[in-house]
């Protein structure tokens, strides 16, 4: 076999490890740092570091765990939190990017270096080959290497091992191309959790004949140098973020409270003001600072409270006139009604005498003079009650003596029409003239609006009194029982008169009241209406 030496050098066409691997190769297996074919890294080896949330404590001004406080607080971590986990990880992937690529530019050169000053003598023998493999071994950069040759069936190494299996069938295949200028490349590979870096140089050589040509030899040398320090130093970096996000994250809790503060301070005022409004206060104001959003919403606050102020002012006005109007109207009517009563009640004792027609108008008038006599009582009443001038006069009373004397008084004694069921014994503090008036109104309404017989029951439950009016008519309308304690309301609009004055069960709801009582409304389920009135004993 004919023997020749040859010089050998690097496969690379020129340019040195630039980092992007062999330069203007082309081939899939260049090392760049952005090249995705020729990129082999460990799952999950991305950033790590990036910045993780805090969770302020929850405000313990009030019990709400997610009040507006807490929710300013969490807002301003979190963007905290953001901008230094994004800070994080760009520099994390910065600095990584410039350690591996100061790492693998500095081998890739040093390999092809190393390769290009080989001298062998081809076909070779697996012996010298070995002596040359293991002299580049040892002056590998930044580290020693391990290196493996491969020469047709021949395999050496620079370890005990002939082949290693880190090195990918893509990198082989790139280094073993046969076309008209093989290259050189790389590749970071992670195996078993150790990550590597691989570079593939093919030895070649150029004669006379193909100057400028680089000519394959077939020999292709392999270097294969771990990462760990490369790895050790980028898990430093994300420790160090890591450790230094955590008290950037501390240290902008105190920006993030007195911002919450500031922002909360004209919110605390503004609910103190809305609450002393609604206690009646409508003089408050809140003290508006600055030109900001919140200042501007003071001084709107501020000018609908002057508004109010305003209106319930005149509304209040008009309110007393209209009570005093009644009031005055109300005391000038009791004289000339007394006189009329007195004539009207003469005339109803000669109606027997006069003829037909005259009879009846006697009697109508007689009829509305008296209904216009308890129209004036009532709203006398109801003044005195919107004057706050009512007073509760109690005793010690039997309650179901005071229930049979009212309707005794009123001649409703007849069991057809009025069935009283009262408890006897029944001992309770109460104000015999209203308590009269409560049960009055409640059965005058029951026999006018509702039909009879009307049951009346009194019976104690523990400390209170309880009275119940029930009748037998067609009961109320669900759309009326809200409104059947109002002054004046009618349940027919169509009706222009009603019966009674239309302030019986006002003024029914006023005297419960002043008792400490209440009264309800409702339907029973087998028909009619019950009105339930409950005072304490």
């Amino acid at each position: 076999m004919k023997t020749c030496a040859a010089e050998v050098t690097s496969g690379a066409s020129g340019s040195g490890a630039s980092g992007s691997g062999a330069s203007g190769s082309g081939a899939s297996g260049s090392g760049a740092p952005g090249s995705k074919a020729s990129r082999f890294e460990a799952p999950g080896s991305g950033a790590s570091g990036s910045g993780r949330r805090r969770r302020g404590r929850a405000p313990r001004l009030r019990p709400r765990p997610f009040g507006l406080r807490t929710r300013l607080v969490l807002a301003f971590l979190l963007v905290a939190a953001v901008g230094c986990g994004t800070t994080a990880a760009l520099t994390y992937r910065a600095a990584r990017n410039a350690i591996l690529e100061q790492t693998q530019n500095t081998a890739v050169s040093a390999f092809r270096e190393q390769v290009a000053a080989l001298y062998v003598t081809l076909p070779t023998d697996a012996d010298s080959l070995r002596t040359d493999v293991l002299r580049i071994a040892r002056q590998g950069k930044p580290r020693p290497w391990r290196v493996y040759a491969e020469y047709g069936t021949v395999r050496v190494s620079s370890t005990d091992r002939p082949t290693s299996s880190v090195v990918t069938p893509e990198l082989r295949a790139r280094a073993r191309a046969r076309d008209a200028s093989p290259h050189a490349g790389f590749q970071r590979v992670v195996k078993n959790g150790t990550p590597y870096l691989t570079i593939a140089v093919p030895a070649v050589f150029r004669t006379h004949a193909t100057e400028g040509t680089a000519q394959p030899t077939g020999l292709v040398l392999y270097a294969v140098m771990e990462l760990n320090e490369e790895e050790a130093n980028v898990e430093a970096m994300v420790t160090a973020a890591r450790d230094g996000a955590l008290p950037a994250l501390a240290v902008a809790l105190i920006p993030a409270l007195l911002a919450a503060r500031g922002v909360l301070r004209p919110v605390r005022e503004l609910r103190h003001a809305a609450h002393h409004m609604g206690q009646g206060r409508l003089d408050t104001r809140i003290q508006a600072k600055g030109r900001d959003e919140l200042s501007d919403l003071a001084r709107t606050f501020n000018e609908s409270a002057a508004l109010l102020e305003r209106s319930v002012a005149e509304l209040r006005d008009a309110e007393a006139r209209a009570r005093r109007f009644a009031s005055d109207v109300s005391h000038e009517l009791r004289t000339p009604l007394a006189g009329m009563l007195a004539v009207t009640e003469v005339l109803d004792e000669d109606a027997g005498s006069l003829d037909s027609d005259t009879a009846r108008a006697v009697r109508l008038i007689s009829a509305e003079t008296g209904k216009l006599a308890v129209l004036v009582e009532d709203l006398m009443e109801i003044s005195r009650f919107d004057a706050r001038a009512a007073e509760l006069h109690t005793d010690e009373v039997d309650a179901a003596d005071c229930v049979r004397k009212t309707l005794q008084h009123r001649r409703w004694d007849d069991p057809d029409r009025v069935v009283p069921h009262l408890a006897e014994g029944i001992r309770a503090r109460l104000d015999p003239r209203r308590f009269d008036v409560v049960v009055a109104n409640l059965v005058g309404n029951a026999l006018r609006h509702g039909g009879t017989p009307v049951t009346v029951r009194l019976y104690a439950e523990g400390d209170v009194l309880v009275t119940e009016v029930a009748d037998r008519g067609p009961g109320i309308d669900p759309e009326v029982l809200p409104h059947v304690f109002d002054r004046f309301y009618k349940a027919d609009r169509a009706r222009t008169r009603s019966e009674g004055s239309g302030l019986g069960l006002a003024i029914t709801l006023e005297n419960v009241r002043l008792h400490g009582g209440t009264v309800t409304a409702a339907n029973r389920a087998e028909g009619g209406a019950v009105f339930t009135v409950r005072t304490p004993l």
